[in-house]
């Protein structure tokens, strides 16, 4: 046929297929590659099958590879009921179940100067999720967003697939992994949208201070800086310094709190999280940041019925002393760590853990011939010895561990 398939191929040709350059390269990928899933694969995949030795994996914060973290009875027990209730095997509204939420901004309370409500709360698929919709409701052409270094990867890969500019603020391991704030005020301008802080820190180990959380909440309100706080650690703090959402400071400035039941609870396969605006002058719903929160929801996945439906009995059963005797195995795990950290040439420790899962130590190559980098000694560590840590960026060389 004459003129008409310029499109196509002629009959019997092998035809020419489309794909747009998302499937070969751009954001996508570097955020694929860039990921903590993508490192660990890569470190994983250096394991001798065949060695006499098991793996040790130390490089995910997934508290159910040990068997000394389990969840509480009562948390168990809650998803049964809900389960066998058979009132949650339907939709749940996108924002999530009224009583789920409600009971969220109690739990989330009992922290604050202030009460939140369930109209403040936004249930997201764990905390992931609570990042990725906030990362794309901020994401505007020519913006940026101020993240921390060392900081947990999944902000840089969101916001590289976002196409939204990363700017990194240090923290500063000889003051406790303090947030730099000098540095933070020098990075900032009018197209800074928000900066990013993680307390208790992935992957540093470290708890702020009432004071430094201030100084952080000023900073923000000087440069009209939204504040996402990452406090999907919250309360797992054993050192001297006890756990302080920053959004007792949000009369000072707008927050964020992301948040899930995954680490208090160890149960980070149930894929329970929220998004929780708090916002007592209004600021983030004069700007319609709410809305664009519940927008993105609008069109984005819900957490499991069911789990939303037990999360009331989840929070009111569970008892002071199974968190007490989680904190306190966290404590000893990270004595043990640190003490052996010690023993160890060409890797220091700056500053001891004090909460979260993890531990941040230095590694100096010095010690170590013909190793490239600190990647190359992690595959090199799962390869000889079946124990798993992940890198840390090649631009500060340190080496996060997760016990």
């Amino acid at each position: 046929m004459e003129g008409g398939g310029s499109r196509g191929e002629a009959d019997g040709a092998a035809p020419r297929w489309r794909f747009s350059q998302a499937s070969q390269g751009g954001p996508l990928a570097s955020a694929g590659l860039t990921s903590i899933r993508a490192v660990l694969n890569r470190v994983n995949s250096s394991v001798d099958a065949a060695g006499p030795r098991p793996v040790l994996p130390l490089g995910n914060g997934d508290p159910t590879t040990s068997a000394c973290y389990r969840t509480a009875l009562a948390a168990e027990d809650a998803v049964v009921d809900a389960l066998r209730s058979g009132a949650h095997n339907g939709y749940s509204p996108p924002v999530g179940i009224l009583s789920a939420r409600r009971a969220i901004a109690e739990y989330l309370s009992r922290d604050l100067p202030y009460e939140l409500s369930a109209d403040d709360i936004y249930l997201t698929s764990g905390c992931v999720q609570a990042i990725e919709v906030m990362i794309s409701v901020l994401a505007q052409p020519g913006s940026n967003i101020l993240l921390p270094k060392p900081g947990f990867p999944l902000y840089e890969s969101r916001t590289t697939f976002s196409n939204l500019e990363v700017r990194h603020f240090n923290l500063i391991p000889e003051r406790g992994w303090e947030a730099d704030l000098e540095g933070v005020q020098a990075l900032a301008d009018e197209n800074t949208v928000a900066i990013v802080i993680v307390n208790p820190n992935n992957p540093c180990g470290s708890v702020y201070s009432y004071d430094h959380l201030g100084k952080i909440a000023e900073t923000a309100r000087k440069l009209g800086l939204l504040i996402i706080a990452d406090e999907v650690y919250d309360h797992l703090a054993f050192g001297s310094k006890p756990f302080i959402p920053i959004g007792v400071f949000s009369e000072t400035v707008p927050v964020i709190t992301l948040g899930s039941i995954s680490k208090r609870w160890l149960v980070p396969g149930w894929r329970l999280g929220w998004i929780a605006t708090c916002d007592p002058n209004g600021v983030l719903k004069e700007a319609k940041v709410n809305q664009s929160i519940e927008n993105y929801i609008n069109i984005s996945t819900d957490p499991a019925t069911f789990v939303q439906g037990a999360i009331p009995q989840i929070i009111s059963n569970t008892k002071e002393d199974y968190f007490n005797k989680i904190v306190d195995l966290l404590r000893k795990s990270a004595d043990l760590c640190y003490d052996k950290i010690k023993d160890i040439r060409g890797i220091t420790c700056p500053h001891k853990p004090e909460g979260s899962m993890f531990v941040m130590v230095k590694l100096d190559l010095s010690f170590l011939d013909g190793f490239c980098d600190d990647m190359d000694f992690c595959c090199r560590l799962a390869k000889e010895e079946s124990v798993i840590v992940l890198p840390g960026t090649n631009s500060i060389n340190f080496q996060p561990l997760v016990w």
